[in-house]
């Protein structure tokens, strides 16, 4: 019955200048939903100085609170090194004393809730959200109404295919997060593979232990358990994950361990080839040691 006001600014391309505005902005007015977006992921390479001097550690130095959020689109789409990665694995190296969220949704209800909870929460934490980018024509990655108007923010989402009965036949458990998620579904239903499950991670950090947890625990004949991502090996996610997924399965009470592997592109200087062909066949490559490798 009272909204409150929307504005949108196109600002100058200073991300530096403008960025820390907006987080003076955010710290000053935490009633107020600010959220700066990069036109592509890596822009926030301009600002890098501000992110690491005050968005992730102005709380712990200085004890103020900030509830900036930060849209950076993400997606290895074939178009390049400079349009491909956000850089996540710089956020997740940043992050200690729960003093950031990295978030990964994958549907229009997850962004939804995500920025809902961002202003319900009583505390306020920088929000970094590696934003879909081709998922945003992807007729998979849709929301029912229900789905907005009920529910929250999903830090982890199983495989919503599997039944009890079929959880039993799966040998391999692929979790994931962002686009990839949905070329494994694609290719695993061109393939017939039915044999494995493709588990959503949806928020990084702080990283959903116990839910991650819960899921690889309904998939008690598995033996491997899968990480996959579109970013290069050095890169992305793996090295941030390595430890507490390892962790984690050693604490499964399976009949026998899984075993974790990585499958994605090999560690790279650039954060992505510059060719479209190349991105296209280390493409294939991913899908096949993830699914069947």
């Amino acid at each position: 019955p009272d909204p409150g006001k929307f504005v949108v600014i196109d600002s100058p391309l200073s991300e530096e200048a403008v960025l820390a505005f907006e987080y003076g902005y955010a710290t000053t007015a935490p009633d107020t939903l600010v959220i700066w977006e990069a036109q592509f992921g890596d822009f926030a390479n301009g600002a890098q100085v501000v992110i690491d001097q005050f968005i992730t550690s102005g709380e712990v130095k200085w004890g103020r609170l900030c509830g900036l959020t930060m849209l950076l689109p993400h997606g290895y789409e074939g178009q390049g090194p400079e349009h491909s990665s956000a850089r996540p694995e710089r956020y997740l190296q940043l992050c200690a004393d729960n003093n950031v969220q990295v978030v990964v949704p994958s549907t229009p209800a997850q962004m939804f809730h995500l920025l809902r909870r961002q202003m319900l929460r009583t505390v306020r934490k920088p929000l970094i959200v590696m934003t879909p980018k081709s998922l945003l024509r992807n007729a998979a990655s849709v929301s029912s109404l229900d789905d907005l108007a009920a529910g929250k923010f999903q830090t982890v989402i199983g495989d919503t295919k599997q039944t009890a009965e079929s959880r039993q036949q799966v040998k391999r458990v692929i979790a994931c997060c962002g686009k990839i998620y949905f070329d494994l579904v694609a290719e695993a239903a061109k393939r017939h593979i039915t044999d494995v499950a493709i588990i959503r991670v949806e928020e990084l950090y702080p990283l959903p232990e116990q839910a991650i947890k819960a899921e690889l625990a309904l998939y008690r004949n598995a033996t491997s358990l899968v990480w996959a991502q579109d970013e290069p090996k050095n890169q992305g996610y793996w090295s941030y994950l390595l430890e507490p997924l390892s962790t984690l399965l050693e604490e499964l009470d399976a009949p026998w361990p899984m075993r974790l592997r990585y499958a994605g592109r090999p560690a790279a200087a650039s954060p992505a080839v510059g060719y479209h062909s190349l991105h296209v066949s280390q493409q294939a490559e991913l899908l096949e040691s993830a699914l069947v490798g």
